[in-house]
């Protein structure tokens, strides 16, 4: 009789340590969050080039002009996105990852690398999101530098096959900004945005 209580506590303790170790894998998968996955789905693409299209809405800028975006350099925390119009090198797209939110920053330069007058504007994501979308409304330094953006939402989309940069204005309407970019076939580097000539990727520090 002794022997089977203490056959059926060994038992025990052998179910318990099973269980434990199944719900700490449980908790360690749960760990990563929408936003730390989408993150990383970004940074998977880190040193690549895609060219792009534009799907909807409209920009003189942006007609008959080659779009293509180059992931130049990611960290932890921060991700600097080019975004080549044509021959205009002007804007990069900067992502930066804090307590599980996600900023959204549009650095627009001149040709000589100084800003431009409108420059960093966008905003905080307000919750983890999605792993394949993050939603980006527009902050209070987008409302002081320009106004009228004031209800802009940004948003960008992260599948295996596409990266989409969307823009809408909540006021009007018009359809939505998408320029869609095509990450299964990688293309050539493109030029360095302007002020970014010297700068140095986070993965090559």
């Amino acid at each position: 009789m002794k022997m089977v209580k203490l056959l059926s506590i060994v038992a025990l303790v052998i179910l318990t340590a099973c269980n434990g170790s199944q719900v700490e894998t449980v908790v360690e998968e749960a760990e990563e969050s929408p936003a730390r996955e989408f993150w990383n789905r970004i940074t998977a693409l880190c040193g690549q080039a895609f060219e792009g299209e534009l799907v909807s809405g409209s920009g003189r800028a942006f007609a008959g002009q080659r779009l293509v975006m180059h992931v130049l350099s990611c960290s932890d925390d921060v991700i600097h996105i080019p975004f080549n119009v044509g021959d205009n090198l002007s804007r990069t797209w900067i992502l930066t990852y804090e307590n599980d939110r996600i900023l959204l920053k549009h650095d627009h330069r001149i040709e000589d690398g100084s800003d431009d007058p409108v420059t960093m504007y966008g905003g905080w994501t307000s919750n983890a999101g999605r792993a394949g979308i993050q939603f980006f409304p527009a902050d209070e330094e987008t409302r002081e530098r320009i106004g009228y953006a004031f209800h802009n939402i940004w948003w960008i989309t992260v599948s295996e096959t596409a990266f989409t940069y969307n823009l809408r204005t909540v006021m009007g309407t018009n359809p939505p900004f998408t320029v869609s970019f095509d990450l299964t076939n990688p293309v050539e580097i493109p030029e360095r945005s302007w002020g970014y000539e010297d700068f140095v990727p986070a993965q090559e520090r």
